[in-house]
């Protein structure tokens, strides 16, 4: 069994969009992401491998949930491609390159394409993205070569608004 969870960088500052890579998380942004890290600690989710967009809202995001999920984070990958956009078939491409020791692997990144990928793994996914949304998708494959888009089961969903008192 191999599982993706595919992230939605946490909310980002709303201004900056004329140099959109740098823009930053908001003091929000970081409290959510501490708070589905953790959830996914109490969880049992670890991952094997993180693997984000390089842009500094994606990063960072994926920096929080490392360092509460206990993944060193001089071990994430960034990879330019997540920022400027990837199909479906180039996502499961990804994917497919995953070393066969990794059972776990994150990805972090960008709506529109995160949701279209959610949506496109999945047998049936009619939710949505928000900021630091994370899906747990389980592919019930014993090699990452073998995952396919609309045969992966959601294990679960965790967004914000789930952990608001």
């Amino acid at each position: 069994m191999k599982q993706v969870a595919i992230v939605r960088h946490a909310k980002a500052v709303p201004y900056g969009y004329e140099n959109d890579f740098e823009r930053e998380l908001t003091d929000r942004g970081e409290k959510d992401a501490g708070n589905i890290g953790r959830e996914l600690k109490r969880k049992g989710i670890q991952p094997d491998a993180i693997i984000s967009s390089p842009a500094a809202r994606a990063l960072k995001t994926a920096q929080i949930f490392a360092e509460n999920l206990g993944f060193e984070k001089s071990r994430i990958q960034e990879m330019r491609d997540i920022y400027d956009g990837l199909t479906t078939t180039e996502f499961l491409q990804l994917i497919h390159q995953l070393p066969e020791s990794a059972e776990t692997a994150f990805f972090f990144g960008h709506n529109p394409g995160f949701h279209y990928f959610v949506s496109n793994l999945l047998k049936n996914f009619t939710g949505d993205m928000p900021t630091c949304s994370t899906v747990v998708i389980r592919f019930e494959v014993n090699s990452w070569q073998e995952a396919e888009a609309r045969k992966g089961e959601l294990v679960f969903q965790l967004v914000p608004a789930q952990f608001k008192i």
